[in-house]
């Protein structure tokens, strides 16, 4: 094809379908992928705990309580060219508050999981 308008919005056109193709095959294999255990989410947590300490306070602002429950809402992004994971540690009492905040971004692997955190109990064995 000869070097002109025409023949290169062609080539770039083509190019942006092939790429298009490989996204899409990508997701579908993707697709078949399991999700992780329930508890990995909280040992991804720990993992991820800066100070390395098992108690941690609640991620709401001006709230000391010590977390005890990882709140996990996966949706889709705005724009659909991929999925956000939004995570926090709660106190039981923020933990009740909190329900599914990103309805219209779900999609066929939408996640809103409340997961209890093992290291943190209210009940007293004495």
């Amino acid at each position: 094809m000869a070097d002109t308008k025409k023949g290169r919005d062609k080539k770039a056109h083509d190019a942006e379908n092939r790429q298009r193709k490989r996204e899409l095959e990508q997701e579908r294999d993707r697709a078949d992928e399991a999700e992780p255990p329930q508890n990995e989410a909280n040992e991804v947590y720990r993992e991820g705990n800066a100070s390395g300490d098992s108690s941690q306070e609640c991620r709401r602002r001006g709230c000391n309580e010590l977390a005890a429950f990882l709140v996990l809402e996966r949706y889709q992004e705005e724009t659909g060219h991929g999925a956000v994971e939004a995570e926090a540690a709660l106190c039981e009492e923020h933990t009740a508050e909190e329900s599914p905040t990103n309805l219209d971004g779900v999609y066929a692997d939408y996640v809103f999981q409340v997961t209890p955190l093992l290291e943190t109990s209210n009940t007293d064995t004495a």
